[in-house]
């Protein structure tokens, strides 16, 4: 085993531990500790909820035994830190959740604690911290946009510094740009604590309440989903409070790429095809190679994902992703009960007189499923007021026909420009 440090000699484990005959090695070592210890042993089992089936049934079978028979022999205290409720492990071991009422699986009281946000204030404290002990500042900028990508989630404060600072080895004063860098490097390692999230995207649960969520549907008020909703907010992927939405912006970001991750492998479109010689995206350009990739790919695509009512505009999100990734920044907006997806691209390039400068290109994307009456008016009023937000001229409505007896691929995915209702020249891809 692994020697642990900071304990006085008579504080350590034993080594080498007992031996002990299959599924009882952990209580024999947790009780030789407890009788070798002189003080009570308080233990944390760190990401518990990694474990499956008999391995974990084994455990909480063995930490069951130690406390029923044999108290004051053996450990005193146990947290078990993981992105679950206790309640949840009955049911990942096999069992029925409902059995444990209000008793843990080892039959003591438990209490269910969920490490809260931090709020702004609390952020900038933190890294207060950092300052004094080593002199480095956060901009005040850096410090807002760290509260905003990660809404004070208290892992992904902590992991956003420690990137900046660890990793890319920033030894000046942290900026916003800093702050930005260190985001997309996380969302894009995926770092332990991402890829735990992520994993549990195809739980029925879990799904029951991002489908709709990404696909800006109206959420189900139906008692099951209150039961879901519940789930996911103490996994941390929503927030706890109305409106239903994603945590934070990094989750946001991380769920739409793991979903669409399998698609964005079928995009093999360069990248440098679709930028002009200053860096800005040619837009006409990508969203023709779109049509063509969606009347070759789209359908396929599209009725292989699990998470169907948001798939066409996955698809679309992937081969965005594919072109914009590297030398832009796509932010993602979903508008619950509106039936959209708003995205703004953010591609830097070097303006006149070689200053840098920012193009922005706004999206709205929408779904028109059977029953439902074209949706071009409302999007194009909804993307007015869009445009309105980002002070910007024009933008992009792309509406996807899911209906069972749409016309075929080819004959209804197109391009054109049409009028919103504010004078604004939209483009309108339709597929």
């Amino acid at each position: 085993m692994t020697r642990i440090r900071g304990l006085p000699a008579d504080e350590l484990p034993p080594a080498p531990w007992p031996a002990a005959e299959p599924g009882y090695a952990l209580l024999s070592a947790l009780t030789a500790w407890a009788e070798r210890c002189p003080k009570p042993l308080v233990l944390f089992f760190d990401e518990i909820d990694s474990l499956r089936g008999e391995s974990l049934i084994s455990v909480l079978r063995q930490l069951r035994t130690g406390y029923t028979t044999n108290r004051r022999g053996f450990v005193h205290s146990i947290v078990l830190c993981g992105l679950r409720d206790v309640r949840d492990y009955k049911a990942a071991a096999g069992g029925d959740p409902s059995r444990l009422g209000s008793a843990s699986p080892f039959n003591i009281k438990v209490d269910s604690i969920r490490i809260g946000d931090f709020d702004r204030d609390e952020v900038g404290a933190l890294y207060t911290q950092h300052t004094a002990d080593t002199g480095q500042e956060f901009s005040p900028r850096a410090t807002d946009l760290a509260y905003y990508y990660t809404q004070g989630q208290p892992w992904l404060v902590n992991a956003l510094a420690a990137e900046v600072v660890d990793n890319m080895r920033i030894e000046t004063t942290i900026t916003e740009d800093h702050i930005d860098r260190a985001e997309e490097r996380l969302i894009v390692a995926r770092a332990t604590h991402l890829d735990s999230l992520v994993t549990k995207l195809d739980e029925p649960r879990v799904k029951k309440v991002i489908e709709p969520l990404l696909a800006g549907n109206n959420v189900d008020s139906a008692l099951d989903f209150d039961a879901a909703r519940s789930y996911v907010a103490d996994l941390g992927l929503i927030a706890r409070d109305n409106p239903v939405r994603i945590a934070n912006p990094i989750y946001n970001e991380v769920i739409v790429r793991v979903l669409g991750s399998s698609i964005e492998g079928s995009v093999t479109a360069e990248p440098a095809r679709f930028r002009l010689d200053d860096g800005r995206l040619d837009v006409h350009k990508l969203l023709t190679a779109f049509t063509s990739f969606w009347k070759e790919n789209g359908e396929f695509l599209a009725s292989r994902h699990s998470y169907h009512e948001v798939a066409p505009q996955l698809v679309l999100m992937a081969f965005l992703h594919r072109i914009v990734n590297g030398g832009g920044y796509i932010a993602r907006e979903y508008g619950v009960g509106a039936g959209r997806i708003d995205l703004l691209i953010r591609q830097p390039y070097t303006g006149p007189g070689g200053v840098r400068a920012e193009q922005r290109l706004a999206f709205e994307l929408k779904r028109r499923a059977d029953k439902e009456g074209d949706p071009l008016d409302k999007g194009l009023t909804q993307l007015d007021a869009y445009l309105d937000r980002l002070e910007l001229d024009t933008g992009v409505l792309a509406i996807f026909d899911c209906r069972e007896k749409a016309a075929p691929i080819t004959e209804r995915t197109r391009i054109s420009e049409v009028t919103s209702p504010a004078g604004r020249l939209i483009t309108l891809p339709r597929a």
